[in-house]
């Protein structure tokens, strides 16, 4: 009985693939360098999943694109403050490429490989990211998916200008939004909302209040879509590859719009009940406000009017709202002309849904392929696109981009399970917010981000790696704590970084240099050709099992504990079988055998996670890239090489994965 529930593991079925795979990755904002968020929360997670599909499915089958968000108002208004203060002298477009270059630098240092770091606005991505979205647009309209809708737009009357997205601020009006970052039509967690219901705007070029006057835009008729996104809303909910905060915030803005009106005001809104459109009242007694519900959304605008016009206080509820996808920013991608409409751009958050795919055609161009083959990464059911980003943007990635990939479908009868040959529904990942010493921290915020190149001057990039990708986010927010930029750490606290990476730098470390050592000591460099013990190609087995699973839920975290329990179940077996007596070299080489089968396993489970230590050590041990590939995952190490196989001499006290040298102490040293 005992060892059937050991072999338990190896009955469940192995996770399905696809055959190729699109990784994404959020792009960050080309206004600034990458701070610890951009990197941390999201680029590290992207990329393991990256090289591990890499490693799985066969490099040229996964194509892992991210790049700069080049456009957009927070772009050309920190680009005019920096030129305001002295800071910056060179065009918008200069600006763009600097912090474009540094992103990508950073990117390097830590290990993060997509197959292409594009810009929307620069180089021959910014052409054909151009093309990709007059097509999306263009399209959307020939199929009867757009309107135009006149709003009122902010209007600073000292400065004579229109005001864009990031020159106006207010307290967002969403019910239950405590933001502060309240722009023309967004705040920064992502809610969405009228320009005129907006509290206590203020311009950010005079500090005066603006007036608001009427711009005609095309918007996406995203409510057209509400059904459609219930149905995959409840298809995601089965799915143990989608994680919660998805479907849970998609199912929020799935509701009928309301408001919501301080109790204060109940009075003068039963006077006025019968001027509004129809509705019902819902009665929450225990709540300092109370709830009105409508059946349309230009039902709940009209009633904001009325309770505007009469001084009463509200905040609406979320809910889907038409999607506009133009503006009359200059810096922005060129709208086609529809309807003799000229001179609009296209708004920054509709792009960059599409984005991904011009990056796309803008690699499979650079490598000499058609780029039509686009397709067969986005369109196809054998293939499978992956996009990684942050709990607060869910809303554009999990509504707004569902909805036009819906629309896009030729045949007339829409449906959440698009035919082969349209697009395809992504499989979004988003993790939960990564906190700086207990706090939300932004650029723009009070709680300042260290930037993510300051972090290299404490820790390695695999100490910071293997931190991140074990902190759970895909479950929850959680802090940041490292101990250098900790004014509240005593001086013998524990750092996490540094203990998070001691599994490597110390245990695996000491495994693979015993290894070696032990191997040109008694064998003179050869790697014994024995085949490894059943138990310990069972144990190797279970831990491969193991840890695909949690890869195939994202469950990043998962996979660094079974690392944990391999890596020191292994150390304990290397203590016991190389115990200092190798004079029985029958027994020396089978226990080096084992042992390289384990360090192998480990290897190949850690080379997503830890590509830099795990390449050092694929060369030295004098093997292909093959090592890597998991149709031969179990495989001992002597199915890639020849018989006498030398190994690669390895110096005394020489290193794979270590600690930052600013970690070590005098004594260290000595």
């Amino acid at each position: 009985m005992a060892n059937k529930d050991k072999n338990k593991n190896f009955e469940i079925p192995r996770p399905k693939f696809p055959e190729r795979a699109v990784v994404t990755a959020g792009m960050p904002y080309g206004n600034k360098e990458l701070h610890f968020g951009h990197v941390g929360g999201m680029m590290v997670f992207a990329d393991t999943y990256a090289r591990f599909l890499r490693d799985r499915l066969g490099k040229d089958n996964v194509i892992f694109v991210t790049g700069t968000d080049c456009y957009g108002s927070p772009i050309a208004e920190g680009w005019r403050v920096k030129v305001e203060k002295g800071e910056f002298s060179g065009t918008l477009e200069d600006f763009v490429q600097a912090n474009h270059d540094k992103q990508e630098e950073t990117l390097g240092k830590y290990g993060i490989s997509p197959n292409l770091f594009a810009a929307s606005g620069l180089g021959r991505s910014k052409e054909i990211h151009a093309e990709v979205t007059d097509w999306f647009i263009s399209s959307l309209h020939k199929k009867g998916q757009l309107n135009q809708i006149t709003t009122m737009q902010f209007y600073d009357e000292e400065a004579g200008c229109f005001l864009n997205g990031r020159q106006v601020i207010g307290k967002c009006p969403v019910e239950g939004c405590n933001s502060e970052k309240g722009y023309a039509d967004e705040c920064d967690l992502g809610h969405q909302y009228m320009p005129e219901n907006l509290l206590n705007p203020v311009s950010t070029l005079t500090r005066k209040t603006p007036t608001m006057k009427p711009v005609t835009n095309w918007y996406f008729k995203l409510r057209d879509y509400e059904q459609l996104m219930k149905e995959w809303v409840e298809e995601l909910k089965k799915r143990k590859d989608v994680r919660p905060v998805v479907w849970k915030t998609i199912d929020e803005f799935l509701k009928p719009p309301v408001i919501y009106i301080k109790r204060e005001f109940e009075e003068t809104y039963i006077s006025l009940k019968d001027t509004m459109p129809a509705h019902n009242y819902l009665e929450e007694k225990k709540k300092p406000s109370f709830t009105i519900e409508f059946s349309t959304l230009p039902d709940c605008d009209e009633a904001c009017k009325i309770l505007t016009e009469n001084g009463i206080r509200y905040r609406t509820g979320k809910t889907l709202v038409p999607f506009r996808l133009t503006g009359n920013i200059e810096w922005g991608v060129p709208a086609p002309i529809m309807d003799g409409v000229d001179g609009l751009t296209v708004w920054v958050w509709p792009e960059s849904l599409w984005a991904p795919i011009s990056f796309t055609e803008t690699y499979l161009e650079s490598i000499g392929h058609d780029r039509e083959e686009w397709k067969d990464y986005w369109c196809s059911k054998n293939s499978t696109v992956y996009q990684f980003i942050g709990q607060d943007n869910i809303y554009f990635y999990g509504i707004a981009e569902p909805a036009m990939w819906m629309a896009q479908q030729e045949s007339e009868e829409k449906t959440s399970n698009p035919p082969e040959g349209e697009l395809q529904m992504p499989v979004i990942v988003a993790n939960h917010h990564i906190l700086f010493l207990d706090k939300k921290a932004s650029s723009s915020g009070a709680v300042k981000p260290p930037m993510a190149d300051e972090l290299l001057d404490y820790y390695t990039p695999e100490q910071l790696r293997m931190h991140w990708l074990g902190l759970g986010l895909g479950q929850r927010s959680v802090s940041f704590m490292p101990k250098p930029l900790n004014p509240d750490a005593a001086p013998d606290d524990t750092d996490p970084v540094v203990k998070d990476g001691l599994l490597l730098s110390n245990v695996y470390n000491r495994m693979i240099r015993t290894a070696f050592y032990t191997t040109q000591k008694e064998f003179d460099g050869i790697l014994p050709d024995l085949a490894p013990e059943e138990s310990i190609l069972a144990d190797a087995k279970k831990a491969v099992l193991e840890y695909e699973r949690y890869m195939a839920k994202f469950a990043f975290h998962q996979c660094t504990y079974v690392l944990d329990s391999y890596i020191r179940n292994g150390s304990k077996y290397m203590a016991k079988a190389l115990n200092g007596d190798t004079s029985d070299k029958e027994k020396t080489a089978q226990a080096l055998a084992n042992l390289f089968h384990i360090i192998r396993t480990t290897a190949v489970l850690l080379h997503p996670l830890a590509p830099f230590g795990t390449e050092k050590l694929r060369e030295y041990l004098q093997v292909d890239e093959r090592i890597w590939s998991w149709e031969t995952i179990f495989e001992p190490l002597t199915f890639f090489t020849e018989p006498a196989h030398k190994l690669k001499f390895l110096p005394p006290r020489t290193d794979f994965f270590t600690r930052h040298e600013s970690q070590f102490t005098k004594a260290d040293e000595e």
